[in-house]
């Protein structure tokens, strides 16, 4: 059987016992699980120079903020090249993965996630070498991956990948500049039930976004469906001329999307 298979197999396992055993606050003892089966026997540092914020009590488990940040001074040296998003006690725990660019400076992203219960939320980052450092906090919020959907499915699709797209003026070239990215899309787990038949609706969601500045790769993320609908990302990066911004993302049926923005000074 593939990793794959076995990674989702162990989550929905996770998942059961979990919706069996709810617990009010969350549960430390999920972590060493769930290090396994993304990091088998993988040493994982935690560290100060990564941060996660987010409210500790967030008023809706389907669209939970949260703002990743790695300050490059503090690190003394180690370069991140690559982060991931996890939820310790969701079905699906890995929410996204990101694939940093030095383009992006001081990384910082604002993005909204989904939490079925509370728990701690991490984002592990690899440097180039391949060591893995950490950092964690607890939230409490619920019920963002299953319940029921409902809508005109038809309307549904026929919207998604509607893209929003630009750079926060002014933009001064050298320096980082805030981009907001937005697609609509209902970002379906595979765990929701329709309303009507209450069947199982298919997961249906973005799974892929390249960001690249004049043809240059910035940052491409691979998204989950622990990611809340119509993904948002807020993030800095440093254009060094004008030029053109252009996002390019994909969903699990094969559709592609695509936008630009012009930048000028």
């Amino acid at each position: 059987m593939s990793q794959f298979f076995t990674r989702i197999l162990w989550a929905l396992s996770l998942f059961l016992a979990i919706s069996a055993n709810a617990k009010a606050e969350p549960d430390a003892n999920l972590w060493p699980i769930v290090k396994e089966a993304f990091f088998a026997q993988r040493e994982i540092q935690p560290v100060e120079f990564m941060k996660i914020d987010a409210p500790r009590r967030a008023e809706s488990g389907a669209q939970v903020p949260v703002t990743l940040s790695v300050d490059n001074a503090a690190a003394n040296g180690v370069v991140i090249r690559k982060i991931y998003l996890l939820v310790d006690a969701n079905p699906i725990q890995l929410a996204s993965t990101y694939h940093l660019s030095s383009m992006l400076g001081n990384f910082q992203l604002a993005t909204r996630i989904r939490f079925e219960t509370d728990s701690f939320v991490r984002i592990v980052g690899e440097s180039a070498d391949g060591k893995l450092y950490m950092a964690s906090r607890e939230i409490r919020a619920a019920g963002g991956c299953g319940g029921t959907v409902d809508g005109d499915d038809a309307a549904i699709r026929a919207a998604a990948g509607k893209i929003k797209l630009r750079v926060e003026a002014p933009v001064r070239f050298g320096e980082p500049a805030s981009t907001i990215f937005n697609i609509k899309h209902p970002m379906r787990t595979g765990l929701q039930r329709d309303l009507v038949s209450q069947g199982y609706v298919p997961a249906f969601y973005i799974n892929k976004a390249s960001f690249s500045y004049n043809g240059k790769l910035l940052m491409t993320v691979d998204v989950g469906v622990g990611t809340s609908e119509d993904p948002y990302m807020k993030f800095n990066f440093i254009p060094d001329a004008p030029g053109n911004l252009e996002v390019q993302a994909t969903d699990n049926e094969g559709k592609t999307f695509v936008q630009q923005v012009n930048v000028k000074g």
